[in-house]
């Protein structure tokens, strides 16, 4: 009976099978959808779950031999049967916070999958579709990382997961590449490229799934904050989306000549094309020899380039190539109504962000193994006020920044509801060995698991996101928050509070914390005046003010080197404060033998 059934579903190719669990009682249910890439079928659930999922679908071709570096070309291949893989992780570097295990460089270029998770019912029904974008700096992360089953399962909705090429494979410019290409291939941005392929095949394929290609609200955290800004500056988007959350965004991007930077010109560029080719290959190579060297490089080899020498990152990504991103660069395209998408936006920033990568750097943390090196080591701040001023000036920025810039230029575009968050939610509990809700708070990447129900921070999850009626109010209110924003393309529809839109002229924002602390703020701070209030620290010296200024000033959008040199009458002029962030880096490396905590 069993084969019976799952043969008339091949034949029918759009629908599924029943059949008792060999384990009795549940049913295991088989359901294989038609797609433009092939035939795929879920991973087998039980009812109770509320969801199914398809994994590994391929959205375009392997990005692979002279594919690498072109933009990514359609999958028309509707008889393959599509089967899960072991690994769909992009090329990068291996990370157990990026979702890619391992050591060294790992992944493969084969990668171009997406995942689909729908409710259970998704049969003849047309729900909203939220299209997941991953953050890693561009250079990590996998969709496989993220699991957004109770978000589906209890809010009515479907969610799609992407992969797209990262690092130098998915950003890169070159003459001996784009000299040798012509029209879209001409691009840079190939893995901004990867995500609008992405966008396509959930436009042609996802009412199969039970989704409404009619209502796709893409959002993302980090990197997948900064590549929705990216979406939204976009001609090549047009008409693929309509509605918008950034996470944590950043609005940064780089001219074409930044981005090879030959002879070093640009400082703030550590690995232009031209740096890493030229210390890989040498400099004067005939182009049509360098490109076939480039094209034929292993690709983990290759991004290893990246990663040879430590460095403060300054790897070049999104560019301003007039195909993909404007010539007039991503920011003030977000402004420009002729680029305008004229859709809902959603934007915020977390309260503590920089405190992910401050909590960890030696400059601010002591590490000591009073018991002994079998047990965790006990981490202490050396100086808790100068911590916690850097964290909250440095996160401040990155809101002013990240938040209220680009939805000041979306609204000067004429975009019609624009909305602004800060999640404050820093209810952890301390350990023996760390002081957490002073050290992690509201730390850059907490707020996600409060979207996905899926509570981990590695080893000290329970201590982040401890159990409790805190957790469970901010995860009702975000998971609420996005869902409603993604139906109606407003996100209070089931808060207590209203959440004021935000206007240039009165930037109001919403703080997301638990329920008692829910409500509505008005930013007060320009990034002059919060720089100038630096000035007033008693914490600080002045070498480290500037050190804040510069890292508020250089970040979260393209360098305002301006602001630096004009900081309190130019007080900063006397250091090289690029080179003084670098002596402080290999002071540390040499006596600890690395900047961060392992």
């Amino acid at each position: 009976m069993k084969r019976l059934i799952l043969f008339f579903c091949s034949i029918t190719m759009v629908s599924c099978s029943a059949f008792q669990s060999s384990s009795g009682g549940l049913y295991e249910k088989k359901f294989q959808v038609q797609t433009s890439s092939g035939l795929v079928s879920n991973d087998p659930g039980k009812p109770d779950l509320g969801f199914f999922v398809w994994q590994d679908i391929p959205f375009a071709k392997p990005p692979v031999g002279d594919l690498r570096w072109r933009a990514p070309r359609p999958l028309d291949s509707p008889r393959r049967i599509i089967s899960p893989k072991d690994d769909t992780a992009c090329v990068q570097k291996a990370s157990v916070y990026a979702g890619a295990t391992g050591k060294g460089i790992v992944g493969s270029e084969d990668c171009l999958y997406l995942d689909i998770t729908a409710p259970i019912d998704f049969e003849d029904k047309s729900y909203p579709v939220m299209f997941w974008i991953h953050g890693g700096g561009n250079t990590s992360g996998l969709k496989d990382y993220y699991d957004y089953s109770k978000l589906v399962s209890t809010r009515g909705v479907v969610v799609v997961r992407t992969n797209y090429r990262l690092g130098a494979l998915g950003w890169f410019t070159h003459p001996s590449i784009q000299g040798s290409q012509e029209g879209t291939d001409k691009t840079s941005n190939f893995g901004t490229l990867d995500i609008i392929q992405s966008l396509k095949w959930v436009q042609a394929n996802i009412s199969k799934f039970g989704g409404d290609p009619t209502n796709v609200t893409i959002f993302g955290e980090s990197a997948g904050g900064h590549n929705v800004f990216a979406l939204l500056s976009s001609p090549m988007a047009d008409g693929l989306f309509h509605k918008a959350i950034s996470q944590s965004g950043y609005t940064s991007s780089y001219s074409l000549e930044d981005a090879v930077n030959e002879n070093g010109t640009n400082r703030l560029i550590e690995r232009g094309s031209s740096q890493i080719i030229d210390r890989e290959f040498g400099s004067g190579v005939d182009r049509n020899v360098l490109r076939s060297n480039l094209k034929e490089m292993d690709a983990r080899a290759f991004i290893g380039l990246y990663y040879q020498e430590e460095g403060i990152d300054s790897i070049p990504l999104t560019t301003r190539d007039g195909i993909v991103i404007p010539e007039i660069g991503l920011l003030e395209a977000l402004s420009r109504p002729e680029y305008a998408k004229n859709i809902p936006v959603m934007a915020g920033a977390n309260k503590d962000e920089v405190s992910l990568w401050h909590g960890l750097h030696r400059y601010f943390i002591d590490v000591s193994y009073p018991l002994s090196k079998l047990l965790p080591p006990v981490i202490k701040l050396k100086n808790p006020d100068l911590f916690d001023h850097w964290v909250r000036t440095r996160s401040h920025a990155w809101k002013l920044r990240g938040v209220d810039t680009p939805l000041t230029a979306l609204e000067t575009a004429g975009y019609p509801k624009l909305y602004a968050y800060q999640f404050d939610w820093d209810h952890q509990k301390s350990s023996m060995f760390a002081d957490i809700p002073s050290i992690i708070g509201a730390a850059h990447g907490t707020d996600i698991s409060f979207v996905t129900g899926d509570y981990k921070f590695g080893p000290i999850s329970s201590y982040v996101y401890p159990e409790g009626p805190n957790r469970n109010e901010m995860e009702k209110t975000i998971m609420d928050a996005w869902t409603g924003f993604s139906r109606s393309g407003t996100p209070d529809t089931d808060m207590s509070i209203h959440w004021q839109p935000f206007e240039g002229t009165a930037p109001a924002f919403l703080h997301l914390d638990k329920d008692d602390l829910l409500r509505v703020g008005f930013e007060e701070y320009s990034m002059e005046s919060l720089l100038d209030s630096v000035a007033e620290s008693g914490v600080s010296n002045l070498l480290q003010k500037c050190m804040i200024v510069w890292e508020s000033s250089i970040n979260i959008g393209d360098p305002l080197v301006d602001l630096v040199d004009m900081w309190q009458g130019g007080q900063c002029n006397k250091y090289d404060v690029l080179q003084e962030q670098k002596d402080i880096q290999y002071r540390l490396i040499s006596e600890f033998g690395s900047v961060t905590i392992d």
